[in-house]
């Protein structure tokens, strides 16, 4: 079953530091937005392997925006 990794607020995605089939622990960070000029990380809900990256850097992104999925 795929895990989420959602955006947690509205801002422009400025990294993403994990690839596909990367293995991730809980609360690693796997990627970074700017919001109201503060860089604020997002980080992984869960242990597993990085899936699919469905959001690239630049991206505006919202907190219904899934950035990327585990496995």
């Amino acid at each position: 079953m795929a895990i989420p990794v959602n955006s947690p607020m509205v801002g422009r995605l400025i990294s993403i530091n994990v690839q596909v089939g990367d293995q991730v622990k809980e609360n690693d960070p796997v990627a970074a937005l700017e919001a109201m000029k503060m860089e604020v990380k997002i980080y992984s809900p869960a242990s597993g392997a990085v899936k699919e990256i469905k959001a690239a850097p630049g991206e505006v992104v919202s907190p219904d925006t899934v950035i990327l999925t585990l496995e």
